[in-house]
């Protein structure tokens, strides 16, 4: 254990959720709570029966409250149970701290994840705290890690400033070619035009796999398990107004579609084109600059670009917003080393398909 497992005092029953009133105030008082890490993301998570609400407060030695929004696999219970904050494929968890997340609070919850003793915790918290998670996790035992990096985008001053100072000048030229050429934006925040986007992703997929060198139809399978349409009506469904769904149109027809959840700060977490319409229109860059316009209206600090991997192109895409390259770790607790032989085995089995990342 590190010192910082006693400035724990309090906790809420493991067995059941955290109470809805304090997880919307410590939504309120972490400056940099995500979409996904509220009471109706966890809802949409669970909708399916796949996971278990396993959400937990605690209360720290100097006042502040935590809680860490949490899912138990509904297949597995004590010894082996499975936690994720978040699972692979629904965005960024970690606890919500009032004031902020610091070290220390983020080791005191780790902590007590380790002495429940499942047999896998899997954590994939806020790139923008990637610096206070290493110094909290340093030295622990049976602990794995998985580089990665996201592009967040600094939205302080208004839209006015991040236009004119964080948007390059070509990415400025673009949205207005857009705009000359007659793109129109609609956004929807019933789920109205969720068919159009889940269309969009799936005629990509075949591009995604394309540039790997992957069979198109393990690319299609895996797609259909990480974002059915199931999926993507429940997010809408339980989230309500913070699920906002842009469609980008030329002469009537789509050209290029994101979702983008939008609370404290915004999130966006599903993108597809048509590549070929897309870069004649520049449908892409007029998308995003109605997100991050509308996201600045709301009052938001960060407009996250999620994952850019190892892509090149998907990292030049986002700098050219002003979004900016935050290496991080996810992490794996386990008893038994299995995230290690799993990533080997898939490793395997991506060499011998010749798929390549990236």
């Amino acid at each position: 254990m590190t010192p910082a497992s006693a400035a724990i005092v309090a906790r809420a029953a493991h067995d059941g959720p955290a109470s809805r009133r304090d997880w919307h105030e410590l939504v309120a008082a972490d400056p940099d709570a995500l979409p996904t890490q509220s009471p109706e993301w966890i809802r949409s998570v669970c909708a399916h029966g796949h996971y278990v609400d396993a959400s937990t407060c605690y209360g720290l030695s100097d006042g502040r409250r935590v809680l860490l929004p949490l899912v138990r696999s509904a297949r597995r219970s004590g010894r082996l149970s499975t936690l994720d904050s978040m699972p692979p494929a629904w965005g960024f968890g970690g606890p919500l701290v009032e004031g902020g997340v610091t070290a220390d609070a983020v080791a005191a919850v780790v902590d007590d994840l380790v002495a429940r003793g499942a047999l896998r915790v899997h954590l994939r918290p806020n790139p923008l705290h990637a610096d206070l998670w290493s110094s909290a996790m340093a030295e622990r035992r049976g602990v794995s890690t998985r580089p990665s990096c996201a592009h967040v985008l600094d939205l302080s001053g208004g839209f006015a400033t991040v236009w004119q100072q964080r948007f390059k000048p070509a990415t400025r030229s673009q949205v207005r070619k857009a705009e000359r050429m007659g793109v129109v934006v609609e956004t929807d925040t019933t789920g109205r035009l969720l068919p159009e986007l889940h269309a969009l992703l799936r005629a990509s997929v075949d591009r995604w796999a394309g540039h790997q060198h992957e069979p198109a139809w393990l690319a299609q399978a895996r797609f259909a398990r990480r974002d059915p349409p199931a999926k993507l009506r429940a997010i809408a469904d339980h989230l309500g107004a913070s699920c906002q769904v842009s469609v980008a149109r030329h002469q009537g027809r789509a050209v290029a579609a994101i979702l983008v959840l939008q609370g404290r700060n915004a999130h966006y977490t599903r993108g597809a084109m048509d590549e070929e319409l897309a870069a004649q229109t520049q449908a892409n860059r007029l998308l995003h600059k109605v997100a991050i316009e509308a996201a600045c209206r709301a009052g938001c600090r960060w407009y996250h670009m999620g994952e850019s991997g190892a892509s090149a192109g998907l990292a030049q895409f986002k700098s050219r917003f002003g979004a900016v390259a935050h290496p991080y770790d996810e992490y794996i607790v386990e008893r038994v080393p299995l995230d290690r032989l799993d990533r080997l085995a898939r490793t395997g089995v991506k060499r011998a398909l010749g798929v390549r990342d990236g």
